[in-house]
């Protein structure tokens, strides 16, 4: 089964197939962020380099693709992903190219994840062209919000799926495995440097509960994160770890990587590369997490299809 990963960070779909033991053969993988791809290749030993997705040309079994949210995210600026746009997030158009130019050969399998934002008003004529787009190719699109903490991972994070299919048999997504969620402290870690002790006052001025992950508030985390964004230096965030009664810290980056569905070993081989500065928090690392793909509910996506 061979797989080819667009706007791919750091390799979450790949992770997937390892985890479950799947054979497959990664026939290439596209990424323009410079950083990520030093992850990808220091954790899957490859030496792949930074590449945009436009113009390019492969044939694979199974294309997966995340394009940019940033454009649509709510706590982005909104700026959408219409074609003519020219957005970081109307890169999914690319994908629709890639497939037009494979001519009678296509991938069996297209999946697409973004943020649930796409369905709003404000960005729907941009998901619906997808779907249409797709549709004209011969696929059979599906679509659903999945909650990681559905798959057994203590972050609450919403995302759409759109999983494309050749066979005309459109994927059902009721026959995916659902898992009951681990204990958040499973994910946490001990001894954790003073340098993630929130010590700014107009951070402290906001700690307390809230009611979403963009109120404007520092939530204490209790069961579960919020989702895992690319920083944690800022208000909201993730959620904070309560050290004592008088005390808070933020996320550590192996904890956010821990929580996107990556084990120790991934997080070192990324570390190894991208060291970062003594005494400071490594805002690549927590990019990198934040633009990934949670690998537990890929896994469970991986195990209804028919490879």
């Amino acid at each position: 089964m061979k797989i080819l990963e667009l706007f791919g960070g750091i390799g979450a779909p790949r992770k997937a197939l390892i985890n479950l033991g799947i054979k497959h053969k990664s026939i290439d993988y596209v990424e323009f962020n410079e950083n990520a791809v030093r992850s990808y290749n220091a954790m899957f030993d490859n030496s792949y380099a930074a590449q945009d997705v436009r113009g390019y040309d492969l044939r694979p079994d199974i294309l997966v693709h995340g394009s940019p949210c940033q454009d649509y995210s709510i706590g982005g600026k909104q700026y959408g992903g219409n074609i003519e746009d020219g957005t970081r997030s109307s890169l999914m158009f690319e994908t629709i190219k890639i497939i037009q130019n494979l001519s009678i050969w296509k991938p069996r399998i297209v999946i697409w994840e973004n943020v649930t934002n796409v369905l709003s008003a404000r960005h729907k004529r941009a998901f619906y062209h997808y779907l249409d787009d797709m549709r004209k190719l011969g696929y059979t699109n599906s679509y659903d919000v999945l909650n990681a903490m559905e798959y057994g991972v203590p972050q609450k994070r919403k995302r759409i799926f759109v999983i494309s299919t050749l066979d005309k048999q459109p994927f059902d997504f009721f026959k995916l495995e659902q898992k009951e969620m681990k204990p958040i402290a499973n994910y946490l870690e001990t001894n954790v440097d003073d340098k993630y002790t929130i010590t700014q006052p107009s951070m402290l001025a906001k700690i307390g509960p809230g009611k979403g992950v963009f109120n404007g508030r520092l939530t204490p985390i209790t069961d579960f994160a919020w989702t895992i964004t690319t920083k944690q230096m800022r208000c909201p965030n993730s959620g904070i770890i309560p050290v004592n009664d008088t005390q808070y810290r933020l996320l550590t980056e192996r904890e956010c990587w821990r929580l996107m569905g990556f084990d120790d070993y991934d997080f070192d081989q990324a570390l190894a590369v991208h060291p970062g500065r003594k005494g400071k928090l490594n805002g690549i690392l927590y990019h990198q997490a934040g633009n990934s793909i949670v690998v537990d509910v890929l896994e469970a996506i991986y195990k209804v299809m028919d490879f």
